[in-house]
């Protein structure tokens, strides 16, 4: 346990199209939309418990930007991001990701962890994952 936190609260992907990203990923991650997406911001639940993580995807800058040690239009770059699936989702949500004609690229064994990986990106490159445990 974390000596001061309890959890992620939240993570936020900035994107270029909020619309066009939230689509990608309603349609082809699967993620629950928490509202309706707008121009600037789109929020989603991550996870099936009552404690779902919340992602949420922004257009335009966040607080505190100007204080970032990265120059002006990559002070956040891209990322990875890896969603845990229980492996009897597993194959099926690899194959919706394919069908939907986005690249996916694995599968990854990882021995050291006993899981699986398969990673794809979003529109604006970030470089998502499905992971999935062996024993989930």
């Amino acid at each position: 346990m974390s000596l001061f936190t309890t959890g992620l609260a939240e993570l936020v992907l900035i994107v270029d199209d909020v619309p066009l990203a939230a689509k990608f990923y309603r349609e082809v991650v699967g993620l629950e939309p928490e509202s309706a997406a707008d121009e600037a911001w789109a929020w989603f639940f991550a996870g099936d418990s009552e404690r779902a993580q919340r992602i949420a995807l922004h257009k335009g800058s966040l607080l505190f930007e100007e204080h970032s040690p990265h120059p002006a239009g990559h002070r956040f770059g891209n990322v990875h991001l890896a969603l845990e699936v229980p492996r009897e989702r597993f194959d099926a949500a690899v194959e919706h990701v394919r069908r939907s004609g986005t690249p996916v690229y694995g599968p990854t064994r990882f021995d050291w962890m006993s899981a699986t990986s398969y990673y794809f990106y979003d529109p604006d490159g970030n470089l998502l994952e499905f992971w999935s445990p062996d024993n989930s």
